[in-house]
């Protein structure tokens, strides 16, 4: 069977030559669908209120995502809470670092990312302990991030900023489709809870929870990115299109999950202890050299 009717789990691109999928889809005569299978809702401020945190007490908030950066100064806007200029923020990569440019002055010296991966972004964290942290989060939400922290004895209170909910998907016909492009595990929630399992086209999604939801979910994957030699999920959807246009089967593909957590605490507990050296005493019957030095005066 050939690839030529993919539905993407995203919003439609306001251009869509500008779509990272344009390419491919022109290359190989694609019939691309956008649709949205979740949607993003803001917590208002009495629900906000209701989980008795005052932003001020904090130093440091830490974001995953640029919806969480909308919610957080929307908030803070409603609260007439005024940010000051020393709070520092911390980011899962560069992208949602520079999408804080909407809201504040943009500076190095308080603004900190790492670079998507998770370690990293743990690593970024553990060397700014001191700090006490927001973890601004949508629900529902992996809580990878908020388990680990909690292990490593970060100084940090999880606030709920918004709430994910599936879209409506009663008029839409999967059957349509030869290729479905998933992005999160609320995605594949919201395909399981509308259309169940049986009868689902192939699939692509991006990352290992959207993979392991998938699975766990029963669904078959035929393609994942990041792997090896798949950099995105443009390219993902790219070696299917390729695979199926020369005819060779596609079968879907074997997923173990990775642990990243729980490998990561492991790694942290495994490093060896700094100890700090203990100052000397004096023989008896020497003087300190500081007040040898005293008495040379």
């Amino acid at each position: 069977m050939k690839i030529k009717n993919v539905l993407i789990s995203q919003p439609q691109p306001a251009v869509i030559e500008k779509s990272p999928f344009y390419e491919v889809a022109q290359n190989n005569e694609l019939n691309l669908t956008f649709k949205p299978f979740m949607r993003i809702e803001g917590v208002s401020l009495k629900e906000f209120r209701s989980q008795r945190t005052e932003i001020l007490d904090f130093s440091a908030v830490i974001f995953t995502s640029r919806t969480t950066i909308d919610n957080f100064f929307r908030i803070c806007e409603e609260a007439r809470v005024n940010v000051p200029e020393t709070m520092k923020y911390f980011c899962i990569n560069e992208a949602v670092a520079l999408y804080l440019q909407k809201y504040i002055v943009y500076r190095k010296r308080k603004i900190h990312f790492a670079d998507s991966k998770f370690d990293s972004f743990m690593e970024l964290i553990l060397k700014h302990k001191e700090e006490k942290f927001i973890l601004a989060l949508a629900e529902p939400h992996n809580p990878e991030i908020p388990q680990t922290l909690e292990r490593l004895k970060v100084n940090f209170h999880s606030l709920i900023f918004a709430h994910t909910v599936s879209t409506d998907l009663s008029g839409l016909k999967l059957s349509d489709y030869d290729l479905l492009v998933f992005y999160s595990p609320n995605e594949i929630a919201s395909l399981v809870s509308q259309f169940g399992t049986e009868n689902i086209p192939m699939i692509a999604v991006l990352g290992e929870n959207t993979a392991k939801a998938a699975v766990e979910a029963g669904l078959k994957i035929y393609s994942k990115a990041p792997a090896p030699g798949i950099p995105n999920i443009v390219r993902a959807v790219e070696l299917l299109v390729e695979a199926s246009e020369k005819g060779e089967k596609i079968e879907p593909i074997e997923f173990s999950h990775s642990h990243k957590a729980e490998n990561f605490i492991k790694a942290q507990e495994a490093k060896p202890v700094k100890r700090t050296r203990a100052k000397r005493k004096p023989a008896e019957g020497t003087t300190p050299a500081t007040n040898d030095k005293k008495t040379k005066k």
